[in-house]
């Protein structure tokens, strides 16, 4: 059997869908567990440099040390494992007899598991946002910042509560999106940025690095030092973890975002629906299936799917506000929930990449969204009249309008038709300029400032995202 078969084949062995079905290969050199152990051997080469750099450890036992780290593998640290029952031990023992007698003492020297493991985390995920999830959410958002122009001027009634209200355009309604998406991709990069590790021992108040520098100021700088090499800062306190609000504050961010994808999906769902039918996802006639038994359906399968993994997905931010909870220093009631954190971020990725594919295809029916516009156009424009016959004195607007509307509704006649014959509004519909005049009874003008603001909404983000359309 090759290696691509056994690989293929200890695929579909997997346990999580995570691995046989939403895998996103650009980020499994950060978040599976071959990638874990890299990253914590990588902390461990750290901690050698810096030793060095304060002529603590020779410069060839440093780069012994250095060397044995980039060679471990995760096989041979979890067969390790399997004798010490520690993981961080079984990375050390693997790298100690990879190195000269003289270099093993300084393999983890005052190190604490957790100084390993959160700053291996932390910078982990902080490489695998900016360097995959990120710049596939700025593609996202570039595909709904297309859209949203293309469609700036595409007529389409505005929905609240499920019922008609007045109209919009669909560029508008997708500028909405390119807006909260832009919100959070923000957020994300700040909660990124934020990530910190800690080098300060098994309880953090530093107690084993203060056998060998005598200063506080010295003990701190070693910490700054070790996690300077991996391009990370420390926190400010810690205890044998890492304040927990940091990780917390990723999760809320990716979350926040991820919310705004399923809201999308509902969306565009809704308005797949056959008595609706103002949008599509594309569908490959020639060998897509909508249904098992139904040869017709085209399904919204990709917007539902998205919606569905969000379901799975979003009540993790309950774990780990339950994970913020450690007793006294540290207890292990973290350590298993939080290894599940890489599945929320490459489900959250493969929902990104889906969602880019399907925007970047998305059918807009046009003639669809003028024919329900029409379904209600003579009534939409009952705010533009109450509005105007306030504006213009009448007393009690909104009650009038309200009673000539729903006699309209009974005699089957539009708004206009009675509101002209209504001798109690006549003064009133008088004082209306000639551009209230032009507006008050045609809904299709009736639309605001709904282009101009996709404009300058997309214009907005693409300066703060920095994005070339």
């Amino acid at each position: 059997m090759s290696v691509k078969e056994r690989s293929v084949k200890e695929r579909f062995l997997a346990f999580s869908p995570t691995d046989y079905r939403y895998a996103v290969e650009d980020l499994r050199a950060f978040l599976s567990e071959e990638a874990f152990v890299k990253y914590k051997a990588r902390v461990e080469a750290a901690l050698a440099k810096a030793f060095a750099s304060k002529g603590i450890l020779r410069k060839e036992l440093c780069e012994e040390i250095v060397r044995a780290c980039e060679e471990v593998s995760a096989e041979e640290v979890y067969e390790e494992e399997k004798r010490t029952r520690h993981d961080i031990r079984a990375l050390v023992n693997v790298i100690r007899r990879k190195v000269s007698e003289e270099a093993k003492p300084f393999v983890h020297l005052c190190a604490t598991s957790y100084d390993i493991v959160d700053t291996a985390n932390a910078l982990r995920y902080k490489d695998a946002l900016e360097k995959v999830i990120i710049p596939d959410l700025l593609r996202l958002e570039s595909v709904w910042m297309r859209l949203a122009l293309r469609e700036k001027d595409t007529l389409q009634i505005g929905r609240t509560h499920g019922q008609h209200a007045v109209p919009i355009t669909f560029g508008f309604a997708i500028a909405n999106y390119v807006h909260r998406l832009g919100t959070c991709i923000l957020r994300l990069k700040d909660a990124a940025s934020n990530l910190v590790g800690k080098f300060s021992g098994a309880v953090g108040a530093y107690n084993a690095l203060s056998l060998i520098f005598e200063n506080s100021d010295d003990v701190e700088a070693f910490e700054r030092e070790v996690l300077g090499i991996l391009g990370l800062k420390p926190a400010l306190i810690s205890t044998q973890i890492v304040p927990a609000e940091h990780f917390l504050e990723l999760v809320h961010a990716v979350i926040a975002c991820f919310s705004v994808l399923a809201n999308f999906c509902d969306d565009m769902r809704n308005l797949q629906r056959s008595e609706i039918a103002e949008v599509r996802e594309s569908f490959e006639e020639e060998r897509q299936v909508g249904s098992s038994t139904m040869p017709h359906k085209r399904n919204p399968v990709g917007f539902e799917g998205v919606k569905s993994l969000w379901k799975r997905f979003m009540p993790q931010i309950v774990t780990m506000h339950l994970d913020q909870i450690s007793e006294h220093q540290r207890d292990l009631t973290n350590s298993a929930s939080q290894r599940y954190l890489q599945e929320l971020l490459v489900v959250f990725d493969f929902c990104v990449r889906r969602l880019t594919r399907i925007s970047e295809r998305l059918e807009v029916e046009r003639e669809n969204m003028r024919r329900n516009f029409e379904i209600s156009k003579d009534f939409v424009t009952a705010e533009p009249l109450y509005i105007l016959l306030a504006l213009h004195g009448h007393p009690n607007a909104h009650e009038h309008v309200r009673k000539l509307a729903f006699e309209a509704y009974r005699e089957g006649k539009s708004l206009k038709e009675i509101a002209m014959q209504d001798k109690e509004i006549a003064y009133y519909m008088q004082k209306f300029t000639e551009r209230q005049r032009e507006i008050v009874f045609n809904a299709e003008k009736y639309v605001g400032i709904a282009s101009k603001k996709v404009e300058r909404v997309v214009e907005y983000w693409k300066q703060r995202l920095n994005i070339h359309l």
